[in-house]
């Protein structure tokens, strides 16, 4: 199982190098990453994807506490979130299937911000399954490069779990 874990460090030189280094000596590969300012001066977020189980999960944030400039950890995987990512895609195009693709972004809610006569450019934001699915739908096209940010999350202070909502509406439920 995929774990979201939301660690809050200090903003100090290193402290990004222990926590890999951490993961690297536990043998946990970091499936994504981002990191960046709080709210809070002198405090970052460390948002990261790592495969495992419960009981490892946990051990290992037992060991990143003991890590010095680690405020706060807090597995999110279970927590009603909201999560977003950021993916740049370039993907072929022709004159004949150029605006195929831009009906396509425009469904997915995407941005084309270059274009070229071979080449579409756009840019993505939303949830992680969002850029799975247009990837899916684009490689038909051939896609050139992609370039994505990995998943950033914050809790939900509502505590609504639009994930659970969407399984209700997808059964019919509500």
């Amino acid at each position: 199982m995929k774990h979201t874990l939301s660690v809050l460090v200090e903003d100090e030189a290193g402290v990004l190098t222990r926590i890999a280094g951490l993961f690297a000596r536990r043998g946990f590969n970091i499936e994504s990453l981002a990191v960046g300012p709080t709210e809070q001066v002198g405090i970052s977020r460390i948002t990261m994807v790592v495969p495992g189980d419960d009981s490892s999960i946990e051990q290992l944030t037992k060991q990143l506490y003991k890590l010095i400039n680690v405020l706060k950890v807090q597995d999110i995987t279970s927590i009603p979130c909201v999560e977003r990512e950021l993916m740049l895609l370039k993907v072929n195009t022709t004159s004949s299937t150029r605006s195929e693709i831009i009906e396509l972004a425009h469904v997915f809610r995407a941005h084309v911000v270059d274009t070229s006569d071979e080449s579409l450019t756009l840019e993505v934001v939303g949830d992680p399954g969002k850029m799975v699915a247009l990837t899916q739908m684009l490689n038909k096209f051939g896609i050139r490069e992609i370039a994505r940010t990995g998943k950033i999350a914050l809790t939900r202070e509502s505590g609504v779990n639009t994930e659970y909502l969407k399984s209700l509406e997808a059964c019919g439920s509500f």
